[in-house]
This record gives structure tokens, sequence and C-alpha cells, in this order.
């Protein structure tokens, strides 16, 4: 299932004309690749590995860690490119790729 929201992700990013529609695709392909990353390191029945016994499996907290650190990044990164494309929005009137290569 998240090999068919990436591929609809790659599939908006190469056709979408309009530069808001190119990071909203951009975060979905992000998000399906934190999707897969998490579910790599579930474990079913296992547990948290705070305060549990030796003997009980647990799912690795690394996994999770680097992904809320990537989630972060992305925030920043989505919200740079919105900055960038409404800057670029009141200089040129535009944010459709095919009408900025004109300028």
């Amino acid at each position: 299932m998240s090999l068919i929201i990436l591929a609809i992700g790659i599939f908006g990013l190469i056709t979408a004309d309009n530069l808001i529609k190119k990071i909203m695709c951009l975060s979905v392909i992000e998000n399906t690749i934190i999707l897969n990353f998490i579910s790599s390191g579930y474990i079913t029945g296992a547990a948290a590995p705070i305060l549990t016994a030796k003997d009980i499996a647990t799912v690795d907290p690394v996994p999770q860690a680097l992904m809320l650190t990537a989630i972060v990044i992305g925030v920043c990164f989505n919200s740079l490119a919105i900055a960038c494309i409404v800057k670029l929005h009141e200089k040129t009137s535009t944010v459709l790729v095919s009408e900025l290569h004109e300028f």
C-alpha cells in the first residue's frame, strides 16, 4: 500500500506544474518514507523498552527517534519552501513552473 502512495507522490512531483503542489508531493513522499521506516522497526507483541523485564521482546527506539528528527526537518523544509514560493509569487505573480521559465 505504501508503494502506491509513494508512486502517487512521485507521479505528482513529475507532472505538477504548480510549485505548491510540488511541495505537497514532496511531503507525501517524505511521509511515506517515514511510515516505511517506522513500520520496519515494529515487532508484533513487543513492548516499549521502558522498565521492562529482560526476557520480554522490546522494540528498538532508535528508528522512532530518527523519524521524529526527520519530521521536524521536513516541517522546516516545507515552511521555508512555502515562504520562498510566496516571495516568488510577489515578484513574478505566478507559481507555475512553465511560466517561470520566461523570467
